[in-house]
């Protein structure tokens, strides 16, 4: 999932739009929805204290720290102290390293054409490029117990970014066969190659003890889920359901493993999935939330909500799990986050202040959440990084 990719195409089609013009190849999804269809794009953004922008301005990405921000409704009663880390362009899924001090993600920054991997302080200075600067990149992550990190790139299937899905048929998530896992030192040297698949491989996160990696492959001629150690060895099967199962983080115990999934259930369904993969294309309506033990035992179902559901994220005490979704939306065109208990009860939506909330994540501590959104934007393809104190 690209936030680049996520823009682009808007969210449109099948899984519906949040942003006029544009998605990306991983990001998902809503319910319905024309190729046509746009939402209206987002007003003039308001003033922001500590944000050197007027009203309706852009700022150069990456030019300020983070500045606090009051959350724009009053039943966003779970965020406080909302901060805005960046300021500008296509910026999505950041993710803490282990120590809550860093954080790593993804952007367009710098007139870039397609995502490239960056950190940055917790409040949002210190913003360095990791990633080589070519192809196009996803689903960053740090390793917790050494100074590296991780990343998919198809940088060595060529410098420019791949080619997009065309928009006939409605939206597409393009599988791109030169999709492959690299780790690197934080300042983005000693880039090592970890899958070595012709096909998709991507979507992966570190355990919390470092040792292994959970990642989406194509390799077995379906979007399953697979385990790897940390060099790249060892890779075993989790998942054998027909349909996709992709982004899957560790809860922070690293007892389980949260990840999403679009099982079809009709033969119509899987008439196209099956012809869609076979052009490395996925086009994605639904998806549910799976949990299953670190060792792929035990697998449930989590939600059964018949919408977009996706970017899941444990919380620290094992019985939630916080995710993006448009279920509230009947068009299925917005997309909040909500939290819900491992057994699928006690749902509540979380944000209600934009068109656009997703990839979600809680500190180790379970006292901050990291999210992306496209609340105040100056521009309607922008996306930005949040920062807010949990409250329980």
């Amino acid at each position: 999932m690209t936030a680049e990719e996520l823009t682009r195409r808007g969210f449109l089609g099948a899984v519906g739009a949040v942003v006029a013009g544009a998605v990306a190849p991983g990001v998902a999804l809503a319910r319905s929805g024309s190729a046509d269809s746009r939402p209206p794009a987002p007003g003039p953004r308001p003033p922001v204290a500590g944000d050197p922008r007027p009203a309706g301005a852009a700022m150069p990405p990456g030019a300020a720290s983070a500045s606090p921000v009051a959350p724009a409704d009053p039943r966003e009663t779970r965020l406080r102290n909302l901060r805005q880390l960046t300021f500008g362009g296509q910026n999505a899924e950041a993710y803490f390293s282990a120590d809550g001090r860093r954080l790593i993600f993804q952007s367009t920054r710098d007139g870039r054409a397609c995502d490239q991997i960056h950190t940055m302080h917790a409040d949002g200075t210190d913003v360095r490029l990791v990633s080589t600067g070519q192809g196009v990149t996803t689903c960053g992550f740090f390793f917790p117990d050494r100074p590296r990190l991780l990343y998919a790139s198809t940088h060595l299937g060529g410098a420019a970014c791949p080619p997009r899905p065309a928009p006939a048929g409605g939206y597409a998530w393009a599988l791109h066969p030169d999709y492959e896992i690299f780790s690197a030192d934080l300042d983005g040297g000693n880039v090592v190659r970890l899958t070595h698949n012709p096909g998709y491989d991507a979507e992966a996160a570190v355990s919390p003890d470092g040792k292994r990696i959970v990642f989406t492959s194509l390799r077995g001629g379906d979007l399953d889920l697979y385990l790897m150690d940390a060099d790249g060895g060892n890779v075993r099967r989790l998942t054998t359901d027909y349909g996709y199962d992709g982004g899957p983080f560790f809860s922070w115990s690293g007892k389980h493993i949260v990840y999403r999934a679009f099982h079809p259930r009709t033969e119509a369904e899987r008439a196209r999935y099956t012809a869609d993969l076979a052009q490395n294309l996925f086009r994605p309506t639904w998806l549910e939330l799976f949990l299953m033990n670190a060792d792929g035992a035990g697998r449930r179902q989590v939600t059964q909500l018949g919408a977009a559901s996706f970017a899941p994220f444990s919380h620290p005490d094992d019985r939630r799990i916080i995710f993006a979704s448009n279920v509230h939306d009947p068009a299925g065109r917005s997309f909040a986050l909500y939290l819900v208990n491992v057994d699928g009860t006690g749902l509540e939506r979380i944000t209600f202040a934009e068109t656009f909330a997703s990839f979600p994540m809680f500190s180790a501590d379970g006292r901050r959440l990291v999210f992306a959104s496209n609340r105040g934007a100056a521009r309607p393809r922008e996306f930005n990084v949040f920062l807010a104190d949990w409250a329980d």
